[in-house]
């Protein structure tokens, strides 16, 4: 006796609820990585045209050549931090409060300027980038 199945059930796949999950995904890592804030530097660049507001407490410059000063103090890559670090401890300044000017000599590269700016994030200083004023064209 051969008796045949009336229901036959065919192999599917629904990829609906696939796409409600993907787009739950989705919607979640969109949402969390603007939260996620990078270790970024905090510059306060001030704009070319105007006089800066702040009054920096040091100024840090650097030259082409890789010659780093703290005012007029020069001071090593290497030396840079401890430098700075000891110079705040003796001006009695409290970090948080303290804004330290960046000179860049035209030219010097950028990652001369970066290395300050990493020290100064690590000892969460404001800064503020110095530029030259433009000249008025009209």
């Amino acid at each position: 006796m051969a008796l045949k199945r009336r229901n036959r059930v065919e192999p599917e796949f629904s990829l609906a609820a696939m796409i409600d999950v993907i787009f739950l995904l989705l919607m979640f890592f969109m949402l969390t990585s603007n939260m996620v804030t990078p270790n970024a530097l905090n510059l306060q660049l001030p704009s070319s045209t105007s006089k800066t507001l702040a009054s920096p407490a040091l100024s840090v410059s650097v030259r082409k050549e890789g010659t780093y000063y703290i005012e007029k103090t020069a001071v090593t890559e290497a030396n840079l931090e401890n430098s700075l670090r000891a110079r705040l401890r003796a001006m009695g300044e409290d970090p948080a409060k303290t804004v330290i000017t960046v000179n860049a000599e035209v030219g010097a590269p950028i990652e001369y300027v970066v290395t300050i700016l990493d020290i100064a994030n690590r000892l969460k200083l404001k800064t503020i980038l110095a530029t030259n004023p433009k000249a008025d064209t009209n």
